[in-house]
């Protein structure tokens, strides 16, 4: 669950990050602050953590007053040519607000997309990242099939 007010730029290069995998964006991100008051603020590296996983309420940046506490994203259905996100605005670790985003591959453009700018850019980051960690896993299966017809 990404923090509601990140912004991510480009992916994290630096640092040890376990299972980024398992991060709600897929992998971790570097970014930018859009608190009221803080839009231009770039998150330095140890606050990367709470940004990337969202209920960062030792954040001083954090309003008190805010529609969502963290974001979630998750992978609803995929085919040859569409895969559709499900995201879900969490609200003191209650779902806000959902709803259903749709990326056409044979497009290579978003079908449906967030009126929101940040959430539509989270859900860019974790599309990028699930596309990436898909095609490793095909390209890794494909080596273990070769691997396996070779023995035979």
């Amino acid at each position: 669950m990404a923090c509601p007010f990140f912004m991510p730029v480009k992916k994290f290069e630096e640092g040890v990050w376990p299972h980024p995998f398992r991060l709600p964006l897929g992998t971790p991100w570097q970014g930018r602050c859009t608190a009221p008051g803080s839009e231009a603020t770039i998150s330095t590296p140890s606050e990367l953590e709470q940004c990337n996983l969202g209920y960062a309420s030792t954040c001083p940046r954090l309003p008190r007053e805010r529609q969502w506490d963290a974001v979630r994203f998750s992978v609803s259905s995929e085919h040859d040519s569409r895969v559709c996100l499900t995201y879900v605005c969490e609200k003191n670790h209650l779902p806000g607000s959902d709803g259903r985003l749709e990326f056409s591959i044979t497009a290579d453009r978003w079908v449906t997309s967030h009126c929101d700018a940040r959430i539509q850019k989270m859900a860019e980051c974790f599309l990028e990242s699930w596309r990436s960690k898909s095609r490793n896993t095909t390209n890794n299966q494909a080596v273990e099939d070769l691997a396996g017809n070779d023995r035979n």
